[in-house]
């Protein structure tokens, strides 16, 4: 994840209009609950032993990429991987589509590659394991569905290739720009697992008059198009009750809003919405050697998880 300090100002605003718009009701349903277990062991897998998977490292990365595309294929979930060529050197997404029988489709996806030489657990192991396990669930409730779900793992989202036409999300963006028609959404997870009621939540200028003090909460943050897709996810996790859910909603021509892999969608006119825990306005350990597993916080990663999958199951 990359976040830039812009001015705020007119952002403001925007929210305190969003927050007195009313959620549609969501069809509710019995949902196979996330595993924190599970959570953990792909949390593992994701961020190995004795090697990072940043740019420079495109063995790990291979590695990284090969695993969750065998961990899919083993809930019956057929992935592709999305080659392309940078400097030279080969990277791949990786694309795998649960198939409901529908035209329409939702996109659920995170990026696997990290900032230099570190772990990279919240920033972004815990947003991929979220995705996998959200494709878990849903395929034990294929029947539920009321669209197609493609779960997508980006490469390349961290610098130097962040905002560039080289970030697997674009990659991705551009590859169904023409299907967009088709698409009824698209849910990033960036950075889902820490959580400290403890502490207190940082904000950009001027948005802690209107948000909790606390870093208890996970965010959904779209644009005013995709405003239904975060107001939706919010709702779904209210009637789980078990981690509040906080809407952030704004412009898409303002500045700050674009700092993860949603902006690619947002840009070739697709619906996106980012869930996060907030990122450097919460964890300090970000973009560093301290952002490891014993940080986070699985229990609440699989509140997030639940959250999603439910949300999904409602779609019609």
């Amino acid at each position: 994840m990359r976040i830039n300090h812009p001015s705020f100002a007119c952002w403001l605003r925007a929210l305190l209009l969003c927050m007195s718009l009313g959620v549609s009701s969501v069809v509710w349903s019995s949902v196979t609950p996330a595993s924190a277990e599970n959570l953990t062991v792909y949390l593992q897998q994701i961020i190995g032993q004795d090697s990072y998977r940043n740019y420079k490292n495109v063995q790990e990365l291979q590695r990284v990429s090969a695993w969750i595309k065998e961990q899919m294929r083993l809930f019956g979930i057929p992935c592709q991987y999305q080659n392309y060529i940078v400097n030279g050197l080969s990277y791949r997404n990786v694309v795998c589509s649960l198939n409901a029988g529908y035209a329409d489709k939702i996109i659920v996806g995170a990026h696997y590659d990290v900032l230099g030489d570190q772990q990279g657990a919240d920033d972004n192991a815990s947003g991929v394991a979220g995705v996998i396990e959200t494709a878990r669930i849903l395929m034990q409730h294929k029947a539920q569905l009321a669209q197609n779900i493609d779960f997508v793992f980006y490469t390349l989202q961290e610098a130097p290739f962040f905002k560039t036409e080289q970030m697997g999300s674009y990659i991705h963006a551009k590859s169904v720009q023409a299907e967009k028609d088709q698409i009824r959404g698209v849910y990033i997870l960036e950075m889902i697992g820490y959580f400290d009621e403890r502490l207190v939540q940082e904000y950009p200028v001027g948005l802690k008059w209107v948000y909790p003090q606390h870093g208890n909460f996970i965010a959904a943050i779209s644009n005013m198009s995709s405003y239904d897709l975060g107001a939706s996810y919010c709702e779904s996790m209210r009637k789980l009750n078990r981690l509040a859910c906080q809407r952030v909603v704004a412009p898409a021509f303002v500045s700050g809003m674009e700092f993860s892999d949603h902006l690619n969608y947002w840009q070739l006119g697709m619906n996106a919405v980012l869930i996060t825990d907030t990122a450097l306005y919460r964890n300090k350990n970000y973009h560093s050697r301290k952002d490891t597993l014993k940080t986070l916080n699985v229990g609440k990663m699989a509140n997030v998880v639940d959250g999603l999958a439910n949300t999904l199951l409602s779609v019609r």
